[in-house]
């Protein structure tokens, strides 16, 4: 079976059986498509390389400068794919078997004060319907600690504005039940009542938050919007996508909330991975404490 064809039936068998995010299927497929790339130098099928065909790829990989996150996300996808063939009976041994998973630098997530947030917040000033689309956005961000990915895709189905929750479906279609609080609760109600039928025009559809085309936005959309508010607030810190939910789980477990409950509120589905915000907290702490201790 030809390389393209392989990759192919491995992505749909992913998706079928694992419901991963189409993101999360096009970075698979481009890690399987370089490696395949540098095998074909050697006159190698994906389906046939080795041990010593992977450990070459992760020294050129090295050579060129590779991060080490993009690196282990390439691993991640070729330790799948191989287990795959095995599991189909293609494959007697797995080469990945004796490939270690390369130590990752543990990088704390950007976030922001509890000041510089409602600075962005306030940063919509609300005069059409844009700018109160984008001010319920933010606002229900924060509040929710939903992934960029997840808030753009919100159905109006999703939303119940008399319980006060939103029902997310987040990675592997896993869903879960988050409150939005009563400022986000109610800069979505201004929002619904007076900005999105403009929005939309003569388009019908079911998507909460559409663009001003009236379609659903994209992420890439969003996070220019993201980065003007934050440019128009005086934000000077590097921002990602995920900036508003990192403070969102900052700011619960420096106030004292569970971190199990973070856990769920995020939708982690491991514990450790929550766990990086009590760094955040920590070093939060740390710095209060060296700025106002007399001593």
């Amino acid at each position: 079976m030809e390389n393209e064809q392989i990759i192919e039936r491995f992505c749909d068998d992913l998706w079928a059986q694992r419901g991963l995010s189409d993101n999360t299927l096009a970075a698979y497929r481009s890690d399987l498509c370089r490696f395949a790339e540098f095998l074909s130098e050697r006159d190698t099928p994906l389906a046939r390389a080795d041990s010593l065909d992977i450990r070459d790829y992760l020294a050129h990989r090295k050579s060129i400068g590779a991060a080490k996150t993009s690196t282990a996300r390439s691993l991640s996808a070729l330790r799948r794919f191989f287990a795959d063939l095995v599991r189909r009976g293609e494959r007697e041994a797995d080469p990945m078997a004796l490939i270690a998973q390369p130590k990752m630098d543990r990088k704390l997530p950007d976030s922001l004060s509890e000041a510089e947030v409602e600075a962005l917040l306030d940063a919509p000033e609300c005069d059409d319907p844009i700018q109160l689309r984008d001010k319920a956005m933010l606002e229900l961000l924060y509040a929710t600690g939903l992934r960029v990915s997840e808030l753009t895709g919100l159905q109006m189905e999703q939303v119940s504005l008399r319980q006060g929750v939103v029902r997310v479906v987040g990675k592997g279609g896993k869903e879960r039940l988050v409150p939005m609080g009563e400022q986000a609760q109610h800069q979505l109600e201004v929002y619904l009542r007076e900005a999105r039928g403009m929005l939309l025009g003569v388009n019908r559809s079911d998507v909460l938050f559409p663009s001003k085309r009236g379609v659903q936005m994209t992420r890439q959309t969003f996070w220019h919007r993201v980065k003007f508010y934050a440019q128009q607030s005086g934000i000077t810190k590097p921002l990602s996508p995920h900036t508003l939910r990192h403070a969102f789980a900052t700011h619960l477990l420096n106030h004292g909330a569970d971190l199990r409950v973070v856990q769920l509120l995020l939708g982690h589905s491991d514990l450790s991975t929550t766990q990086i915000y009590t760094h955040v907290a920590q070093a939060r702490l740390t710095e209060l404490h060296r700025e106002h201790h007399p001593r």
